[in-house]
């Protein structure tokens, strides 16, 4: 059986790989210090790891762009917010929310598959103290993740090009 295959980035060594998955695994570790700090409500941010991991493997991809990252999770959480002040926590919230989210997403060629997660989050958290404002500085941080990764790739290949050519 042979392996499908790969999509996205080419592959570096395992050395690099790792210093690459660090950088999105130390920044989820930092937004969930800050939302430690403020809120209970630590679902809310979950799907931003998701974001994370998926810049971290393939950082270039349209999906990961820093612009479509900030408009699909920025909106899927105001989305998911204002069902939840509409309709109430629950399943019918949710399931509003994740719809209108899909076809916003879609209708705005910013498709980000965490940002589902973020609106169904935000309209099923039992509060309606909003988080939005925690939300758009820890999703900043993990737009900031999404820059420190294309150039962190950007170097990592030049320096195996570079020992190669030599």
């Amino acid at each position: 059986m042979t392996a499908p295959p790969r999509i996205g980035r080419a592959r570096l060594g395992l050395r690099a790989e790792l210093l690459l998955a660090a950088l999105p695994t130390i920044t989820v570790l930092i937004v969930f210090a800050i939302v430690e700090t403020f809120t209970r409500q630590r679902l809310l941010f979950a799907s931003l790891a998701g974001s994370a991991f998926l810049i971290y493997l393939d950082p270039e991809h349209a999906t990961n762009q820093i612009k479509t990252l900030l408009v699909a999770q920025l909106g899927a959480a105001t989305i998911g917010y204002l069902l939840l002040l509409a309709l109430g926590p629950g399943y019918a919230a949710a399931a509003i929310a994740m719809v209108i989210t899909i076809g916003a997403l879609v209708a705005l060629d910013r498709v980000h598959p965490p940002a589902v997660s973020t609106a169904l989050a935000f309209a099923f958290q039992d509060t309606k103290q909003s988080n939005l404002w925690l939300f758009g500085l820890a999703a900043a941080m993990v737009a900031l993740l999404c820059g420190i990764e294309r150039g962190s790739l950007w170097f990592l290949e030049g320096a195996r090009s570079r020992q190669k050519g030599a």
